[in-house]
C-alpha cells in the first residue's frame, strides 16, 4: 500500500508543478508540443536538474495521448541533452547547457527572420521598416 500511495503522490506532485497543454489545432505534432513545453519548463527553472519527470506511461495517461508519442518526445529530449533516462530508475532533468538551448532557439528565429526578409525584399518593404517592426514586437513581448 505504501508504494501505491507514494506513486500516486508523485503523479499528483507532477500535475501540480507542471501542466502540459496539447492542442489538436496546432501546426506542431503532439510529440513536439510535449518536447517544447518540457524544454521551456527546464529553461525557466520550473524543472530543476536531477528532478524526476513522469514515466512515459504516466504522462501519456495524464494528457490522453499514446505512449509512443511521449516516447518520441522523451527520445528527442534525451538526444538534445535535456533529460537523462536510466532503465529501472526513470527519467530525470539533465544538468543543462543553456547555451545549447539558446542556440537552437536562435536557429529557429533565424529561419523566421529569413522568411520575413524575403517577404520584405520581394514586396519592397524597406529594411528600416522591418527592423522597427521587429523592435516593436520584441519590446511588446517584454512589456506584457
Amino acid at each position: 500500500m505504501y508504494l501505491l500511495d507514494k506513486h500516486i503522490k508523485h503523479n499528483l506532485e507532477w500535475r501540480k508543478k507542471v501542466e502540459i497543454i496539447i492542442s489538436n489545432n496546432a501546426n506542431k505534432p503532439i510529440y513536439e508540443q510535449i518536447t517544447s513545453q518540457i524544454k521551456a519548463m527546464i529553461m525557466s527553472g520550473e524543472l530543476q536538474p536531477g528532478e524526476s519527470i513522469p514515466s512515459m506511461r504516466a504522462l501519456a495517461r495524464s494528457i490522453h495521448v499514446s505512449v509512443i508519442t511521449v516516447q518520441k518526445a522523451y527520445e528527442d529530449l534525451q538526444r538534445d541533452g535535456f533529460i537523462d533516462t536510466t532503465v529501472g530508475r526513470g527519467s530525470f532533468v539533465a544538468a543543462q547547457n543553456k547555451e545549447l538551448y539558446q542556440e537552437e532557439q536562435q536557429r529557429i528565429a533565424e529561419e523566421h527572420l529569413q522568411a520575413a526578409a524575403e517577404i520584405g525584399r520581394t514586396s519592397g518593404i524597406p529594411l528600416e521598416r522591418l527592423t522597427k517592426i521587429l523592435a516593436l514586437f520584441y519590446e511588446d513581448e517584454q512589456n506584457s
